[in-house]
């Protein structure tokens, strides 16, 4: 998690009404502050802060991060990684340990408006420059690529002649919050009777 968790919320709130088979184990944020980490607290659910480390250069600094996180999965029995507002990009061995088994939710309807620096209002304001008459979100499998992975679900609203990329991304975030707990649950019933080391087909 990067910002405020209200996706979290959601899945939190999901996992409390049984919506999909599953428990939330513990929640990583990239950044330190945000309410997401308020949100894991108050739902005694751990919670870790793993920051970039900027004194490395790019590439290093992103394989780095990836292996702390790894690093705090080990022994935790964990099967399914979601990304839901988390803005590192994951690389490296993680990717291969969880290989079909890391879910991302994008605010836009991919293929369009992904990729690099494709992300919160940057997105919403290349939809409206573009004259898109409907945007969305998208939950997809998380690979090598950004934003390139199977698509699992996506969630549509209109584009009104009156929006800016901040009305927009309003209209949007309750379908998130839908469609991440859907993606949850898709994924949860994918996976049931398979290991947590068994990649997906």
């Amino acid at each position: 998690m990067s910002g405020n968790g209200s996706n979290l919320q959601a899945l939190l709130d999901g996992e409390k009404k049984g919506i999909f088979k599953g428990k939330i184990s513990l929640v990583i944020s990239d950044r330190p502050g945000v309410y997401a980490l308020e949100r894991a607290k108050n739902a005694g659910v751990p919670a870790f802060v793993i920051e970039p480390d900027k004194s490395l250069p790019k590439d290093e600094r992103q394989l780095n991060l990836c292996e702390r996180i790894l690093h705090i999965t080990q022994g935790k029995d964990i099967n399914l990684i979601v990304l839901a507002g988390f803005l590192s990009i994951l690389t490296g061995g993680i990717l291969k340990k969880f290989s079909g088994r890391i879910i991302n939710l994008h605010p836009a309807l991919l293929p369009k408006f992904g990729g690099q620096g494709m992300y919160g209002a940057n997105v919403h304001k290349a939809v409206l420059a573009a004259g898109e008459t409907e945007s969305g979100c998208t939950v997809h499998l998380a690979d090598s690529g950004i934003d390139t992975g199977e698509i699992l679900l996506q969630r549509k609203v209109p584009v009104l002649p009156v929006d800016t990329a901040d009305s927009l991304a309003q209209r949007i975030h309750p379908e998130e919050h839908i469609a991440i707990v859907e993606a949850v649950k898709i994924m949860a019933a994918r996976m049931d009777g398979k290991t947590a080391t068994t990649p997906l087909p």
